[in-house]
C-alpha cells in the first residue's frame, strides 16, 4: 500500500488505536485492488472468509427478503469497514455486498488474521482498543441520526464531499443513487427529497445528480448551527 492507503487505513476506526506494528502484522502482504461499479463481493450465506477496508468509493450492504425484494442495510465510505464481525465469528455473510462506486478495496483473509493472533495473543489486546473506537463511532453515527434533522444530515454530506479550502460556489456530484443515499443518512427516499428541497434558502440547487452550492461557507455556517442545538 502506497503513504496515502496506509493514512486511511489507519484513520478508520478498527485500526487508529492500533499500533502500526500490529495492523502491519495482521495486514501481511495484502494489497488494495480496484473495482468497478456494480460487483458483487459476497453474497448473503457464504462463508465469511474475509473483510474490508474502504480505501476509496462506496460499498452497500444489502439482504435479500423471503419474496425477493432488496433491503438496503448500509452503505459505507471511504475510511470504514465492513464484514469484520462476520469473520470473527468465523461463520457466514448474513448480508450481501456490492459496489456503487468505483471502488479501492483492501480484502483482509480471514484465515490469515486468525492465524496472527494465534500467534501472538498479545495482538487481541490491540484489536479490543480498536473494537471500543469502532463502537464509539457507530454510537456517534446513530446519535447524529437521531438529533439531527434530515435537512442538517444532507447539508453536512454535501459539505464533506465539496473541495476543501472552498468557502464560495462550488458544485459536487452525488456518488450514488439518492434512495441509497436516503438509506445512508436514515431517512425514506420521499423524505430524503423534502428535505433536499428546504436546503434552497441556502443556496443548495439539484439538478438530476449534480448539485450547485451557491456559498458552501453559509451552507457550512448552517450544519455547524444546528450542531450546537440552535433548532
Amino acid at each position: 500500500m502506497d503513504r496515502a492507503d496506509w493514512s486511511i487505513l489507519k484513520s478508520t476506526p478498527f485500526f487508529s488505536a492500533m499500533p502500526t506494528e500490529d495492523a502491519l502484522t495482521l495486514i501481511g502482504n495484502q494489497s488494495p485492488r480496484t473495482y468497478e461499479k456494480g460487483v458483487t463481493l459476497f453474497r448473503q450465506g457464504e462463508p465469511a472468509s474475509a473483510f474490508f477496508v474502504i480505501l476509496g468509493g462506496w460499498v452497500k450492504l444489502y439482504r435479500i427478503t423471503p419474496d425477493g425484494l432488496e433491503v438496503v442495510l448500509n452503505v459505507f465510505k471511504t475510511g470504514e469497514t465492513f464484514a469484520e464481525a462476520a469473520m470473527f465469528l468465523g461463520g457466514r455473510y448474513p448480508a450481501s455486498a456490492e459496489t456503487v462506486s468505483c471502488v479501492r478495496l483492501l480484502r483482509i483473509d480471514a484465515a490469515f488474521f486468525r492465524a496472527r493472533i494465534h500467534e501472538r495473543p498479545e495482538l487481541a489486546l490491540s484489536m479490543l482498543a480498536s473494537a471500543s473506537r469502532q463502537l464509539k463511532s457507530l454510537i456517534g453515527q446513530i446519535e447524529q441520526i437521531k438529533v439531527r434533522s434530515a435537512p442538517q444530515r444532507i447539508a453536512e454530506f454535501i459539505v464533506a464531499l465539496a473541495p476543501k479550502n472552498e468557502g464560495g460556489r462550488a458544485a459536487i456530484e452525488f456518488p450514488f443513487e439518492k434512495n441509497l443515499l436516503a438509506n445512508r443518512l436514515g431517512m425514506k427516499p420521499e423524505s430524503f427529497s423534502r428535505a433536499l428541497g428546504k436546503l434552497r434558502p441556502y443556496g443548495v440547487t439539484v439538478d438530476k445528480e449534480t448539485v450547485t452550492i451557491d456559498d458552501l461557507s453559509k451552507l457550512q455556517h448552517f450544519v455547524e448551527y444546528m450542531e450546537e442545538g440552535d433548532r
